[in-house]
């Protein structure tokens, strides 16, 4: 076998989810997309298009799933 510097790509294909929001969290999201539309001078942001960043910025700075994720989750 070739012994190659890269190793093996992972599965970055995207994996469509369907959810149900509470009404109240689907209002708030869409008053968040409008408010970062006026930020950022453009027109507001549909609120699917927030889910990705929201959660990634959650997973990201949330400490205890950092070091859970390094295999200090005591």
């Amino acid at each position: 076998m070739v012994k190659l510097k890269l190793r093996p790509l992972p599965d970055d294909k995207p994996v469509k989810l369907t959810v149900e929001l509470p009404a109240s969290l689907h209002r708030d999201m869409i008053l968040y997309g409008e408010l970062l539309g006026r930020a950022g001078g453009q027109g507001a942001v549909e609120p699917v298009r927030l889910i990705v960043p929201i959660l990634e910025r959650f997973i990201a700075t949330d400490r205890g799933f950092a070091k859970a994720r390094k295999g200090d989750g005591k």
